[in-house]
């Protein structure tokens, strides 16, 4: 099954494709506003998602693998578990590591599920598996509820 849906015969692709332009000063503000929104969250989501995925995988998630996994420093991870912490997203133990409450288990599983809806979306489309994954990575943080189940939308078609 092709991918592409058919377009009606008095519309060229070129008609389909957003009007070029700048919007309303009102609609920029809020698109403007909500990518700021989704920025401050990302860096939330991506720690409380590896929380749980190392959990998961070895019982705990200490500083150095958090770390070593994100590509940052030590200190780094631990302003941001203090953070976490003070959200309520986290608890840490001492000579243990972070584990997450039941409100930072409910953020990784939502974060994780729109991860697998926008990778499955761009694997769909034909992305390559490797670039795919990647590319899910930032776009799952910037999408809409309502783009997010248009994709998902598309991917149940397409496994038809």
């Amino acid at each position: 099954m092709s991918a592409r849906k058919a377009l009606p015969a008095d519309e060229s692709p070129e008609r389909a494709l957003p009007k070029a332009g700048l919007p309303e000063a009102s609609v920029h503000v809020e698109n403007f506003r909500q990518v700021r929104e989704a920025r401050r969250a990302e860096l939330v989501e991506d720690y409380v998602e590896l929380i749980s995925d190392l959990i998961a995988d070895s019982g705990e998630a200490r500083q150095v693998d958090i770390a070593e996994r994100l590509g940052v420093a030590q200190p780094t991870v631990q302003r941001m578990l203090q953070r976490l912490v003070r959200d309520g997203l986290v608890l840490q133990k001492p000579y243990r590591g972070a584990f997450l409450t039941d409100a930072g288990e409910r953020l990784a599983q939502a974060s994780r599920a729109r991860h697998q809806t926008v990778e499955a979306f761009l694997l769909a489309l034909g992305v390559p598996e490797d670039i795919a994954r990647r590319d899910a990575e930032g776009i799952e943080h910037h999408v809409s509820p309502e783009t997010l189940a248009v994709f998902a939308a598309f991917v149940a078609d397409t496994r038809r």
